[in-house]
């Protein structure tokens, strides 16, 4: 399975082999230096950990310039590790370059992501309620959650509200995965992937694309 780290550049429109409009989300993928080979002799398990996104050494401690000083590069701003399957971890060499050129044979990829961060919002906004009706009857309310206590008490645990009800709280800004996007193009000069559809995050967000899980 083929993963890269990028960083979402925004969204546009191509033309598809039929005329049609397709709305498209550009991702700079890579190139993604290899920081450690991780396996199951010296680690318990075999992953790779890939960097992504240069930043300056004075803006990182001593630790992680060192660990990577050991892959012959400079410390990056975005670092993610994937697991890998018994024996895959020997196509990867600590200090090498993974570039989108892996995605290459791939039709459709799932990217992870951090969904915009909405602040604290209501039960209509975060969870979709109705609301109270707008007309007659209903006084400075409309927007209101409703009663919790019928069904929220956590009866026989205590006295406070069952974790997981819906009610009004932080929106936005937690880790959120769009699986079976459709890639419609690899720029490998560019190091640029194509994607059809929507992303999570903002313009400028990091994000992780790999192939998918489910196609």
């Amino acid at each position: 399975m083929a993963m890269l780290l990028g960083k979402k550049v925004g969204m546009t429109q191509i033309y598809n082999d039929l005329g049609d409009l397709v709305p498209v989300t550009v991702i700079q993928a890579g190139p993604c230096q290899v920081m450690q080979v991780k396996t199951t002799e010296t680690d318990g398990y075999n992953a790779v950990q890939l960097g992504f996104d240069e930043i300056k050494p004075a803006r990182r401690k001593y630790p992680q310039i060192g660990h990577a000083k050991k892959a012959d590069t400079t410390p990056k701003k975005f670092i993610k590790e994937m697991r890998l399957a018994e024996g895959a971890e020997q196509q990867y060499e600590v200090g090498n370059s993974v570039t989108v050129s892996v995605f290459a044979d791939e039709e459709f990829v799932d990217v992870v992501g951090t969904s915009k961060g909405k602040g604290f919002a209501g039960v209509m906004k975060r969870h979709g309620f109705g609301g109270f009706p707008a007309s007659h009857g209903t006084e400075r309310k409309h927007r209101a959650p409703g009663s919790q206590a019928g069904y929220g008490t956590d009866r026989g645990h205590g006295g406070n509200i069952k974790k997981g009800k819906k009610m009004a709280g932080h929106l936005g800004n937690c880790r959120v995965t769009m699986k079976n996007h459709k890639l419609v193009e690899v720029d490998e000069e560019k190091n640029l992937l194509i994607i059809k559809g929507s992303v999570p995050g903002p313009a400028g967000g990091y994000c992780i694309v790999r192939s998918a899980k489910k196609a």
